[in-house]
Order: structure tokens, then sequence, then C-alpha cells
């Protein structure tokens, strides 16, 4: 389990489950055994260690649906999620030779009726506690959560799904879970399209607020805080996931196989070794967001200076230096080995980088934003385009580029798209690019116009940029302009209105201004939150911190059914023509 953060939406996660959970059962002062389902263990994970949980007197944790052995002179915390096969199994523990000595039952989310009723009427006796306690998401950075849902986005976008509106509302559930965790009872916005989803979602979203605020503890109804929820849809921004980006995080997670946060590396001495990149690595916290030149530069002088202080030669720093250091003095192994991770990561990212990465980006760049370097509009993007798939790219990066073209101009012809297909040979793979139109995004168009493509934007000419590092992810734009009350409502329509003093620009951030920047203060002015259907990528991640540490006196929160890279995307949109699909349920989504 991660170590206890002391980072945004992990803190208070925690802080609320030792406020329900812990709290009630230190009251008996004993020590006891902890059950988790996977979506719980997931949640514990991302904001507590095994540690913690000791000091709390829990002595064991463990697998829901797992052979345990009884215990039954200790007391039991199950904190699952409110589905038949969580109920199925804890009535399993106490339906004829009881596991535990007693129960104390903690639900993610509200328990259905059907499911409260079976679970009272066959094990009644044996429950001391069973509570509600509102946490359905994962925080998974300080400023960023997600519903644990990768299979959402096939279940909303395609063509053979029946199980849309239950996604939807399920998300909605989650996101209301937010905000009660954050005490928070937002005005809601969403970006109008032709899809729908956004809407849908906003008008769940703000009747589920209604009710579960409908009386607070008082007994009085809770007004509007100073906070506003944004909902949008993948398809407004198909740019942003597709490009290769060079901020350190975002290029990781691009290409190197990095699988639930853990990155596999081989050390000098050819040891398999493992490292998680998460908040409790400070050195991640500080470099995640910044450009891969400047994160190759700042990590061997790090090196170098922890070289210095222990008086070793100034010679170059390389890996194999720095493991002879390490053997020679065992004291000089932990201060280094964080900093050597994030060297062997580095130096993996720039491989990558000088192979083809760097060829492609000045191309995606340019059909991105529309102009090269020197700001010269690009009047024939298939110039553009032509050296990346006459080179020897890989199959998924030439298919980036023909979508990046395709995006630039708002839809290509029938006969251009089949050269296209032709040329990357994915003839019996199209859906690679066709189904974006399940997003709502224009692929095939009898009039392609390179001159139409793009809402406006705000202007960051003046903006300090790497050539290839030229693109803003538009959810940024969003940011900005929502935090300076700029949203235009006929694009963004108020589901239900939030104070009118609220944000960035407004009585909130006046009163704030004066205010020092630390998150806690931060905490105390307002909150931007932002829901994209389908899918988050790492750069939009960062914009949310970005805009935040601009702003001061309103903290962006981001998140979404799950975080994507570009090649998952892909096979997701790939897939969505496969089918008819299996109906969904919500076992599925909690237990998988």
């Amino acid at each position: 389990m991660a170590a206890v953060s002391d980072h945004g939406l992990k803190r208070i996660v925690w802080k609320r489950i030792k406020e329900t959970i812990i709290a009630d059962c230190k009251k008996s002062g004993v020590w006891k055994i902890l059950i988790l389902d996977p979506f719980t263990t997931k949640l514990l994970s991302s904001c507590c260690k095994m540690s913690d949980l000791m000091e709390e007197r829990i002595t064991i944790v463990e697998d829901l649906f797992k052979s345990r052995e009884p215990v039954p002179e200790m007391k039991a915390i199950y904190f699952m999620t409110p589905t038949s096969k969580c109920v199925d199994a804890f009535i399993a523990d106490f339906k004829s030779k009881p596991k535990y000595k007693s129960a104390y039952v903690y639900f993610t989310d509200y328990c259905p009726d059907d499911l409260f009723n079976k679970m009272k009427n066959s094990c009644a006796r044996h429950i001391r506690v069973c509570k509600e306690i509102n946490i359905s998401f994962l925080p998974q950075e300080a400023q960023v959560f997600t519903c644990d849902d990768p299979g959402a986005f096939r279940r909303i976008y395609s063509p053979h799904s029946q199980d849309k509106s239950k996604t939807l509302e399920t998300l909605a559930d989650q996101l209301v879970t937010l905000c009660a965790t954050l005490n928070e009872y937002p005005g809601v916005r969403y970006k109008k399209d032709n899809m729908l989803n956004a809407q849908t979602l906003a008008e769940l979203v703000d009747n589920k607020l209604a009710r579960h605020y409908e009386l607070d503890d008082s007994g009085k109804k809770k007004e509007k805080t100073q906070a506003q929820l944004l909902i949008v849809e993948r398809g407004f921004d198909p740019v942003s996931p597709i490009l290769h980006e060079l901020t350190y995080q975002a290029m990781a997670y691009d290409l190197i196989d990095i699988q639930n946060d853990t990155y596999w590396y081989k050390s000098k001495d050819g040891l398999d070794k493992e490292a998680l990149l998460n908040e409790d690595d400070m050195l991640w916290v500080r470099l995640r967001h910044n450009h891969i030149a400047e994160v190759s530069e700042q990590i061997p002088k790090m090196v170098k200076e922890i070289a210095a202080s222990k008086k070793q030669p100034d010679g170059k720093t390389t890996l194999s230096n720095l493991s002879q250091m390490m053997r020679k003095m065992p004291s000089f192994r932990k201060q280094v080995t964080e900093k050597t991770i994030h060297l062997q990561l580095a130096e993996d990212c720039m491989k990558h980088f000088s192979n083809n990465v760097e060829k492609l980006c000045k191309a995606e760049q340019d059909l991105a934003v529309g102009s090269d370097v020197e700001g010269t509009k690009v009047k024939d993007p298939m110039r553009t385009l032509l050296p990346v798939l006459l080179n020897p790219f890989s199959k998924h990066d030439k298919i980036r580029a023909v979508l990046l073209y395709i995006f630039s101009l708002n839809g290509t012809t029938d006969e251009n798209l089949n050269k296209f297909i032709q040329h990357v040979k994915i003839e019996d793979e199209r859906e690679f690019i066709l189904n974006w139109k399940e997003l709502g995004v224009p692929i095939i168009t009898t009039s392609p116009s390179f001159f139409s493509r793009k809402p406006n934007r705000r202007d960051r000419s003046q903006d300090e940029t790497y050539n290839l590092s030229r693109w803003t992810p538009v959810i940024k734009d969003v940011m900005e302009d929502a935090v300076e009350n700029k949203l235009d409502s006929r694009d963004w329509p108020h589901q239900s209105e939030c104070p009118a003093a609220w944000n960035g620009s407004g009585a909130v951030s006046a009163r704030q201004r004066n205010k020092t920047s630390t998150q806690d203060d931060r905490r105390t002015g307002s909150r931007l939150i932002i829901f994209v259907i389908g899918g988050i990528t790492y750069s939009e991640m960062r914009c949310a911190y970005e805009v935040t540490q601009a702003v001061k006196s309103c903290e962006v929160i981001l998140g979404s059914s799950h975080i994507l890279t570009p090649i998952s995307l892909l096979e997701d949109i790939k897939a969505l023509s496969k089918g008819p699909m299996e109906t969904f349920t919500i076992e599925e989504r909690s237990n998988a």
C-alpha cells in the first residue's frame, strides 16, 4: 500500500476514511481484521500504507473473494462496493458458521434496498455497524481522480452498446461521491455538442446532487458552494491524446511500458528492478511536468551534487559510475536510488526520442498547431504528412500522424482516406481511423478545409515553449476561461447556476489574492472540477496543476472514467466496432 500522502485528494480521502471507518472501530479498542474487495483495495492503496492501518489497530488485510481462515475471536471490518457479488460473499462468511466475532460493514456508495434487506435477513445479528461513506472514486493524484472504469469508454461510444444509460448513471453516482467527499455542491455546466452525453451526465449529476444535499445534518438544505463542475466529452479535443508529448510523465507513459504506475528496468548489474511512480516519490512529483530536456539536465546535476558531497571525483555521470559508487559506499545507496531510477527512465525516454520521436514531433506539431516554428501557416498539410508516411515508423506512429492530418482539416475525402489506409497497411484495421466518428470527430467529408479546422484558441504566442512542444491541450483554455468567467454560455450551458461571485476574476479571487499560495490556502478558495467522458491524458492532468499554480485562488481538479495513453486510446477506438456487446453489470465495473 502507498504511504499516506500529503497531497490533495489522497489526503482528503484518507481523512474521510479515518473519520468514518477507523473512528467507529477504534471505540472498541481491540485489534481488527480489514476485508476489502478489488476496488476498495485500490482505494486504500492509493491513500495509505499498511503501517498506517496498524497504527489504527488493524492487524490483517484480507481479500473478500479469497478463501480465508476463520478467526472467530476477532471483529472484522468489511469495506466494499454495494454489489450483489460483495453482499453474497459477506453473507457466506456468517451464514452457517461465522468466520468472525462480528462485522462492521461500510459501503463505498448507496446500497440498494434489495441488497440491504438480503443482508439484514441473513445475518443482522452479526452486524454491529452498517454505513455508506460516499467514496466510489479513486484519488489518482493530488488533483486528479478516476472512476476506475476503462470499460466505460466502449459502453458509451460503441454503436453496439446497450448499456450507455446505465454507465452514465454509474458515473454520475461516482461524481456525486467526489463532490460529497470534497463537501462541495457545485454549479454544473456542460459542453454543448451533437453527442449529448455531456448534457445527459450533467442532468444526472445535478439531480443526484440535489437529492444528496436535500437535507444536511442540521436539517437545513445545503446551499451551493464556491465550486463549478464542467462536463465535456473526449471528442472535444482529439489532438491532445494522439500527439507525442515531451513532458516527463506524459512521455514516459506513452513510450515506456509502465503498467499500474510501475516502471520495470534492468540495473547495470543485469538485475530486474521495479519502481513505483507515484506521489510518495517527491522527485517524481518535482519533475513529472517538466520538459524532458530539463529533466535530462536536472537529474545528472542532482547526482553530481550528491557525489560532490561525498567527495567523489566529478567525472561524467553514468549509471555504471553510480552503481560502482553505491557498492563502495552503502550509506550512499539510499540517497542515490531514487535519482538512478529517474536517470534510467529519462535515458529510456531519450533513446526513443533520438530514434524516431524527434523526427515525428515537428510534423505532428505543425499539423496540430496549424503553423510552423516561425509562425508561418501550414498551407499544404499533405506535404507535412508525407515524410512521416515515407519513413519506416511504426504502424501506430503513422496512424497518429494520419489522424492529426485529418483532424487539421476537419475530415478528409473517402479517396484520400483509402490511400492513407493502403500506405499505412491497415486495410484490415481501418477502424483505427474510421471509428473516431463515434466520438463525434469528423473523419469523412466532401470538402476538407484547413482554415475551418479549429475553434478559437487562446493566444499563447508570447509563451516560452520548446519548438517541438508548441501545442497546448484545449482543456487548458477551458480551465483558464472558466476561472476568468469567460466561458460562453451558448457553448457551455448551465445545468444549474453557481454563485455569481464564483471563480478567478470575481469576488472570490479578490478576497484570496493577498493570501499565500500553499495548497491549504487555495483549498479555502474556489474549486473548478472538470470531468471528461472517455478518458483524460497525462498532458491534460499537467494543465490542472499549471492553472492552479498560476491562479492561486482556485484549485482545478480533473477526472474521468480512466487515464489513457495514445496507444490505449487507439486500441479502444478500434474495438468500438466489435460487437454485439455483453450486457454491463455494476459488478463487472467494481470487481474486474
